[in-house]
């Protein structure tokens, strides 16, 4: 029995992770599943895993939760550190599944456990990939992705050798807007934006899929995880959605990884590696497929793209600034303080202004941290001037 830990337990992989493990339930021993300000769903989960923990990372909440647990036997605590020494606790495997920045450090702490980390967290390898990265290698920490392209590539690579490959190329659906007129674009709205055609995803990361800073997070993961020059990487627009990534070899073969929109099938595949289990997934019927199209990146509609391109060519801190700029100019759109297309010319005008802070290795947590906090405090700025 594999001794588990779901840091994440309440958002859109979490709880399909839950599924998985729910259909298993003789080959999982769940030690800590941890959520945030959804208490109901958190003691719910914890309860239907039987856990010997749950946490909530928001302090404020431990009543609550503690309510919803008596009697269970489950143990309960609440706040950061809490999550952080939580995540310090060895078991085999991890998912490191918190939204946003706020998940490296978990993702550093599950890392120096020795077990194997499933990644579902974009943030930790675009910030700290380097970090993270030799954070594993010192602990013998194995690192399987989650995210859907990622697994796809791992799962394409299996078994090859990295120096034959010629290119990675990952999909993307081109979310509700890829027909879109650019005039229009300017005027959308984030509950347009969280209508995402294809995948069931919160909103954050919907809102992201859309203006395809999701795949821009995942360019730079690409590198940080395969180690593969940033000119190898490729997107392009499949709208259907079942090719999920495709590797390309110098002897002209191209591996592709097919199936249906659903995240279990990356889950699954890091939950049992190295075997492969009946995850609950649909199977594909080709006889149903009417046509596959992938269309070019269009870098004027989803400028997003190139601005990651331009990360990995400055490297050191570029990932943090970029990804900090991302998470301040989505936070102000939610607001309706900025336009849809406002967001990608924000963050890049950041990116471009990292030299006003001195570039530097992203190799602790301090240096990352300073980056972040100044990469937010420069969009609010820029916001402000336009104001004026």
């Amino acid at each position: 029995m594999r001794s588990v830990s779901i840091f994440g337990a309440t958002g859109s992989v979490g709880q399909n992770t839950v599924s998985i493990i729910q259909n298993n339930p003789n080959a999982f021993d769940v030690h800590v599943v941890s959520g945030a300000q959804n208490t109901e769903k958190l003691a719910e989960i914890a309860i239907l895993l039987n856990a010997d923990l749950a946490v909530t990372s928001e302090p404020s909440l431990l009543d609550d939760l503690q309510d919803r647990l008596r009697g269970t036997g489950i143990a309960v605590a609440a706040g950061r550190d809490a999550l952080l020494a939580a995540a310090t606790e060895p078991v085999d495997w991890a998912i490191s599944a918190v939204v946003g920045y706020a998940g490296l450090e978990i993702s550093l702490a599950i890392a120096k456990n020795g077990g194997t980390l499933a990644l579902a967290n974009k943030e930790s390898l675009v910030c700290g990939g380097a970090l993270l990265n030799e954070t594993c290698r010192q602990s013998g920490t194995r690192l399987l992705p989650v995210d859907s392209e990622h697994s796809a590539i791992f799962q394409a690579l299996n078994g090859e050798n990295n120096a034959h490959v010629e290119r990675i190329i990952l999909t993307g659906s081109g979310g509700p807007f890829l027909h879109m007129p650019l005039e229009e674009m300017a005027h959308v709205t984030p509950e347009q934006a969280a209508d995402h055609p294809r995948w069931s995803m919160g909103k954050r990361i919907s809102i992201d899929s859309a203006s395809m800073f999701n795949k821009a997070m995942e360019v730079i993961e690409t590198k940080e995880i395969f180690g593969v020059d940033e000119h190898k990487i490729e997107v392009v627009i499949h709208p259907q959605s079942i090719v999920h990534s495709m590797v390309g070899f110098n002897d002209g073969s191209i591996i592709s990884h097919m199936g249906p929109a659903d995240m279990r099938f990356a889950i699954g595949y890091a939950l049992f590696y190295p075997d492969r289990t009946d995850a609950g997934i649909e199977r594909l019927d080709f006889t149903q497929l009417s046509q596959l199209d992938f269309l070019p990146a269009d870098t004027k509609r989803f400028p997003a793209i190139a601005i990651a391109h331009d990360v990995m060519r400055i490297g050191g801190i570029a990932g943090t600034v970029f990804n900090a700029a991302k998470e301040q100019c989505l936070d102000l759109f939610l607001e309706r303080k900025i336009g849809f297309l406002d967001m990608s010319d924000l963050v890049n005008k950041t990116v471009h202004a990292i030299d006003n802070i001195g570039n530097c290795d992203a190799d602790t947590i301090d240096r990352i941290s300073k980056a972040d906090k100044w990469s937010r405090s420069n969009v609010l700025n820029l916001v402000k001037v336009s104001a004026k």
